[in-house]
């Protein structure tokens, strides 16, 4: 992981809770990060490919091992998030109709799927998170928390000799 997966990541976690609140944030707001957000888990998924592919060619390999664990969370995390987003699309009362796409009256079952792949994103997010919790505090060590102390971290000067001149008049 670098500093531009952290930034990714990052943003990604604050729209997610942002979204999360759509009485705090309002229905607008909501919609459009929420398709803001389908865009940056695109470039995510990108940026962690080679890592998804190592482990798919290997997940039936060994019997156990944690990465297996995290691709299977991080499949079912991406299909709730899946579900969410198509969900989400289908009910829009901003964003689409804003697109010029009405879809007319939609069944309340949509808004119960989305609602129930919401709440369970949000488990398994905070799964993800705990089981990436290492690499977290090393990538905020790394590029936020050593470069803030930096600043702080004032180099010592070396001893400097001094010339001292006695007046011996007195």
């Amino acid at each position: 992981m670098n500093k531009k997966n952290l930034v990714i990541d990052s943003l990604i976690l604050a729209a997610f809770l942002i979204m999360e609140s759509p009485n705090l944030s309002g229905n607008t707001i909501h919609e459009w990060l929420g398709i803001a957000l389908l865009g940056t888990i695109v470039v995510h998924l990108m940026l962690h490919w080679s890592w998804i592919t190592s482990v798919g060619k290997t997940f039936f390999k060994k019997l156990w091992h944690s990465s297996r664990l995290k691709f299977v969370l991080d499949i079912l995390v991406f299909l709730s998030f899946i579900t969410v987003s198509l969900s989400g699309l289908l009910i829009s009362k901003t964003a689409l109709p804003w697109l010029g796409i009405n879809l007319g009256q939609i069944s309340g079952t949509w808004k119960q799927l989305h609602k129930l792949a919401a709440d369970a994103s949000v488990l398994l997010i905070g799964l993800h998170f705990a089981l990436n919790w290492n690499i977290v505090v090393a990538m905020f060590k790394k590029y936020v928390f050593s470069p803030i102390g930096g600043l702080f971290h004032h180099k010592q000067l070396a001893a400097q000799p001094v010339e001292v001149r006695i007046d011996e008049r007195h």
